[in-house]
């Protein structure tokens, strides 16, 4: 059960501010201030029932004390940059590590460790802004991002972001929700989801999460998910998977992926009951099976166990910023341009 009392406070002292959309349906989903965080996806399934299918904690205080980055915004950088650093024309640019010597997700004070300002919202939608200063987490310039949730009477999670720069910088933003089709708390194993991914390649890496090849073809081996399978049926089948104890690789998504009229993946619940599609115009989708979730604080008091759900982040391939060689859009903004990316979440009722 949600706990979120409104005389819950951040870390900074400030009540927590609590959105919730709903639909004709009746699916409900909730939203909180600090990260710009999805807190909650309560479907309505067609006997009535409602189905929480994402992971979460009890009280929004442990939102903001666990490190799975639960349904949180992610940036300025999503996913890893090798040794938190790149250079850009010629110019060395050091970043805060926050895993190892590596940056994840942002930095050690990332956007999912914000408080963002709730600009416009309704019963349907809620929008979040964040100003970014120049040299955060050592990014260059200063950022100024919106994201943007919708929720659709046909039980979709319309995700949208935009920011713009006064200096050049890497942007790559993400949405860190885990999902299990099966309802959070549910006896059935996250990793029997059955999934399809629409991708011929992915980045190997070693047990740091950085790449540590070129992209690679995923046919002969468990990285293939070409066909709907269980995300245990090869779980660790890969000396690959094996260095990250499950999956957590960046996907290149197919090119008929990116205009939102093809989905990129398809989950599908054990039971059969909820099928999610996602849709994006991002380059890649990164497939985490949650292998480092044990000991994290779940909605039930108690704590989760490794492979409690799945993570499906649209974004760039990691450690884009030193691999220009990569086949994807620049992931490098400059002033005047406007970062523009979105990702659709649609909760398909089966039965």
């Amino acid at each position: 059960m949600l706990n979120f009392s409104e005389s819950s406070r951040g870390p900074d002292g400030e009540p927590f501010q609590f959105t919730t959309l709903t639909n004709k349906s009746g699916s409900v989903a909730t939203f909180m201030d600090w990260g710009a965080t999805w807190v909650s996806c309560q479907i309505a399934l067609n006997d009535g029932s409602m189905r929480e299918v994402l992971l979460g904690c009890q009280t929004p205080e442990q939102f903001t004390q666990q490190s799975a980055f639960f349904g949180a915004t992610v940036g300025r950088y999503a996913n890893r940059i090798a040794k938190a650093q790149y250079v850009y024309q010629g110019e060395k640019i050091v970043l805060q590590p926050s895993q190892g010597e590596n940056l994840l997700h942002g930095g050690p004070e990332g956007f999912d460790k914000r408080r963002w300002e709730r600009v416009s919202h309704d019963t349907h939608h809620v929008t979040y802004r964040l100003e970014s200063a120049d040299g955060d987490q050592g990014f260059p310039g200063h950022l100024a991002v919106q994201t943007t949730y919708r929720l659709t009477e046909d039980n979709r999670i319309e995700i949208s972001w935009q920011a713009t720069v006064d200096k050049t910088c890497p942007v790559n933003l993400t949405n860190h929700a885990y999902f299990n089709l099966d309802g959070d708390g549910s006896t059935t194993d996250a990793l029997a989801q059955k999934l399809q991914l629409f991708a011929d390649k992915y980045l190997p890496v070693e047990s740091d999460g950085i790449p540590c090849g070129d992209l690679t073809d995923v046919t002969g081996s468990g990285m293939d998910f070409r066909q709907a399978k269980t995300l245990q049926q090869d779980l660790l089948k890969d000396r690959c998977q094996q260095r990250v104890k499950g999956y957590d690789h960046a996907y290149l998504l197919h090119d008929t992926c990116h205009n939102g009229s093809h989905p990129a993946a398809i989950l599908t619940a054990a039971d059969g009951k909820i099928e999610m599609q996602v849709f994006t115009d991002a380059p890649a989708l990164q497939l985490y099976s949650g292998n480092f979730l044990a000991g994290t604080p779940d909605r039930r008091g108690a704590q989760y166990a490794a492979y409690a759900g799945v993570a499906l982040e649209s974004e760039f391939l990691p450690d884009t910023p030193n691999h220009p060689e990569w086949p994807q859009p620049d992931c490098f903004i400059k002033p005047g341009e406007e970062y523009q990316a979105a990702t659709t979440y649609w909760f398909v009722v089966k039965g």
